[in-house]
């Protein structure tokens, strides 16, 4: 039985408020328990006992290498003085644009974007790098 070929990791789609963006880099994207070790007083015979968190922290998730195509509530979202936090997916995507892995992202918010060099050539919105704090990510396949 041949095995699949290697996933390329060069391709991720970022999708908000059901607008999507292409990015070839993004990183910071973890799911992290902060742990607590209680001693209780009879844990000379019964052990430690230790006990999870789930984290309620944000974290800076970095995208890079973007492009927008169009213009639409996407990038009114990145610019705007009082955004709001919104769910965001983050996919990994093969050759054929299906996705292969999804990090879904309960809530995000903008916090900073610089742009490139822009040519007047294209309609596109091209972002050299976006940072958003994150919070309840999980993963899913496929």
């Amino acid at each position: 039985m041949a095995s699949a070929p290697p996933l390329p990791v060069y391709s991720f789609r970022v999708t908000i408020g059901g607008q999507s963006a292409g990015f070839t880099e993004v990183t910071g994207l973890s799911i992290e328990v902060d742990t607590v070790t209680y001693v209780h007083g009879l844990s000379h015979w019964e052990g430690e006992t230790l006990i999870t968190y789930p984290s309620k922290k944000h974290r800076q998730v970095s995208l890079k290498r973007g492009v927008v195509a169009g213009d639409g509530g996407f990038f009114d979202w990145l610019v705007g003085a009082d955004a709001e936090a919104r769910p965001m997916d983050v996919s990994l995507i093969d050759a054929t644009g299906a996705a292969k892995v999804t990090w879904r992202v309960q809530a995000a918010i903008p916090t900073r974007l610089t742009g490139p060099s822009f040519s007047a050539a294209s309609n596109e919105v091209a972002i050299d790098s976006l940072d958003v704090q994150v919070a309840g990510v999980s993963v899913e396949q496929g």
